[in-house]
């Protein structure tokens, strides 16, 4: 099995408070989706084999700068970088028919840029679970924080309906990795709903669900949480300082 992968970057990125889109802000001085191509490109580098393709998704007023900002890198893997839609699943789906030269890739990771720090232990975990047989298969952590369920309220307050447990909680995180042939059936079931943001899926995982096929979870990393505001932001620069020190 080969792996093409999908690096969804098309997002506004408008609640990281940035006149760029997310992709382009920098994160220890270089644009966030240089830094996650990278990093996929490392963890592939690690297992011993080249991606068979990257497929990167860009707003599409900001195509050539996504473009420079992945070739700038000078990765081993061919690139493609194509103009994303109006949802996250509809960037995905667009990212999916631009696979067609690349009929023997068979498994497929979905990571979002917004992700730059996801450790390539977690990119290995991933591959083998789908190389095993797993359809679908996705990286999550455990949730540490006390949930609860709320319904409909007024005047600034919400009713408590009942407390989750949270020992079968997890937070999932990307890459999610596919058998290519599955993931693409969950986007075509689901075509219909891409450009609307209401009713779009927030990840392809939950596109795999609506088929009624299992999903699988694996061990994430704390280091790949998702940029999404500023507070967000200045983490991943502590961190990162942290690590190349």
């Amino acid at each position: 099995m080969s792996v093409a992968a999908v690096l969804v970057a098309a997002g506004s990125g408008s609640r990281l408070g940035q006149q760029l889109p997310k992709a382009l802000v920098a994160l220890g001085g270089e644009p966030i989706v240089a830094r996650a191509a990278r990093g996929l490109a490392a963890a592939f580098a690690g297992l011993g084999e080249p991606l068979a393709v990257l497929v990167v998704t860009a707003p599409p007023a900001h195509l050539t700068a996504v473009s420079e900002a992945v070739e700038r890198l000078g990765l081993p893997v061919p690139v493609v970088v194509v103009a994303g839609g109006a949802t996250r699943q509809g960037s995905v789906a667009a990212a999916l028919a631009a696979l067609g030269p690349y009929p023997d890739a068979d498994v497929v990771l979905v990571h979002d840029a917004a992700r730059p720090g996801v450790p390539a232990a977690v990119v290995e975990r991933v591959v083998d679970a789908v190389r095993s047989g797993h359809g679908a298969v996705v990286p999550a952590v455990r949730v540490a924080d006390t949930i609860k369920r709320v319904g409909p309220g007024t005047g600034g307050t919400e009713p408590v309906l009942e407390t989750v447990h949270r020992e079968a909680l997890r937070a999932v995180q990307t890459p999610q990795g596919f058998a290519r042939a599955l993931l693409e059936r969950a986007h075509e079931a689901a075509a219909a709903h891409a450009a609307d943001e209401s009713v779009a899926a927030s990840d392809d995982a939950g596109l795999v669900e609506l088929l009624g096929e299992a999903v699988w979870v694996v061990a994430g990393d704390e280091r790949a949480a998702k940029i999404t505001t500023a507070r967000d932001l200045a983490v991943a620069e502590a961190l990162l300082g942290r690590e190349e020190r």
